[in-house]
């Protein structure tokens, strides 16, 4: 049988352990991978796995591409179509599952020889590492295939940035498509003209800095063209602040960060859920950080009823009992409204560096720290989630209101000098 599929796609009749592809809209990834899953299914018995991060039911499966190209090919003889699964002549067999609901159930799944996770970019890397760890049967293969999100997503870091052994990674995009309808055309180009970077990210499968919505979408952006997101390395002598947002069934989170002449400079970032001070303390000590203030929000002085104090109390013991932690402990006022503090954030942004590496968590959370929208009217609320991510930018925000944005003072000096230059905080 001869099957049409974009030169770029053909390698997915290349053996190979893992087939990464991504890209942009209009790249023909689904179709061709639907396409040459029939057919191997065809030439071969196989049991393959459909899957994807969240399934709620068949609909939201590959389950329908799957029928409409056993039509475009002619399989109709061949494959049985049922509600829930497909079965061929051959005993082969497609299965459908969601993996954040089912992964326990799929690693007993015995004899997977081809597993398919679409839209890739949803699922986190650890479901993915397990699914791989379950096909096992003798030349197996895992496909991935997914329109790139976040720069910083795990998937993306792990099999596009530094992918496995024994696999190919290919970039596909519209370009690559020379069936590429017209109708999706005319949408492309009109965005191209209309919404370069969301064209840059749809269409050329760019990922992107930050979340749609993302409260500091462009200080983000520009942190990165102006290289701000980079390796700093901790300078000697200069004191460590620490600002902290607090949580008790979710995250506490941990600013570090130093003023080095005009510059903050956020040199590390942790964050834990459910554990008590002593945790905490512990992990200042480990970091071993010469420190100057640590900066907690205003419900540090509420007392807490499992531990007969408030945060700030135990914390001021812990740094008692332990004077290399530092002794200042400041509780930073509560701001009247969210969104002015936002906008100390913002002003103070643009003198912020960030360690990549050893901020990577914190950055993911001010990158995901987004206003809520809702689906139905597109309405966007004026107060940013309350998520998983907003405690790590809770505590950016701690940092924003302790420290005024930095001025340089030009000083009057004869001529023939150059000019010095100092500037105010608090």
């Amino acid at each position: 049988m001869t099957i049409q599929l974009p030169e770029k796609l053909q390698c997915l009749f290349s053996p190979s352990r893992y087939k990464i592809l991504y890209g942009g809209r209009g790249g023909a990834k689904s179709m061709s991978i639907a396409r040459a899953l029939l057919i191997q299914g065809a030439q071969k018995r196989h049991k393959i796995l459909c899957a994807r991060e969240i399934q709620k039911s068949i609909q939201d499966s590959v389950h329908s591409l799957l029928v409409e190209q056993i039509e475009e090919l002619g399989l109709q003889n061949f494959y049985q179509v049922q509600k829930s699964t497909i079965i061929g002549k051959n005993g082969t067999e497609f299965i459908f599952a969601g993996l954040r609901a089912n992964i326990a159930n799929i690693k007993s799944i015995p004899n997977i020889s081809r597993a398919w996770i679409e839209e890739a970019q949803s699922a986190t890397a650890a479901n993915i590492k397990t699914l791989a760890l379950t096909v096992r049967a003798a030349d197996s293969e895992v496909w991935l295939s997914f329109n790139p999100d976040l720069e910083d997503d795990p998937v993306y870091q792990e099999y596009v940035i530094d992918p496995p052994d024994d696999a190919i990674v290919a970039k596909i995009n519209y370009s690559d498509n020379p069936f590429f309808p017209e109708v999706l055309r005319k949408e492309m180009e009109s965005d191209k003209r209309k919404n370069p970077a969301s064209f840059d990210h749809i269409w050329l499968g760019k990922p992107r800095k930050a979340v749609e919505g993302a409260v500091f979408a462009a200080e983000i952006v520009l942190a990165y063209e102006e290289h701000r997101i980079t390796r700093v390395v901790p300078v000697a002598g200069v004191p460590v602040h620490t600002f902290w947002d607090l949580g008790q069934s979710d995250n506490t989170a941990i600013w570090f960060a130093q003023v080095v002449g005009l510059e903050y400079r956020l040199i590390d970032y942790y964050q834990a859920s459910g554990e008590k001070m002593a945790h905490y303390v512990n992990v200042l000590a480990e970091r071993n950080y010469s420190y100057g203030q640590h900066c907690l929000p205003h419900d540090a002085e509420h007392d807490q009823q499992a531990a007969l104090s408030s945060i700030k109390q135990q914390l001021m013991t812990a740094l008692q009992n332990n004077p290399k932690l530092g002794n200042s402990v400041r509780v930073v006022p509560r701001i009247a409204k969210k969104a002015l503090g936002i906008d100390k954030a913002r002003t103070i942004f643009a003198q912020c560096l960030f360690d990549k590496e050893r901020t990577k968590d914190g950055l993911t959370c001010l990158r995901h720290y987004a206003y809520a929208k809702n689906p139905e009217t597109g309405k966007v609320s004026k107060e940013p989630k309350h998520d998983d991510w907003s405690h790590g930018a809770d505590a950016f925000l701690c940092f924003a209101q302790h420290f005024k944005p930095q001025k340089p003072v030009v000083k009057t000096v004869e001529p023939g000098y150059y000019a010095q230059t100092s500037y105010h905080r608090n």
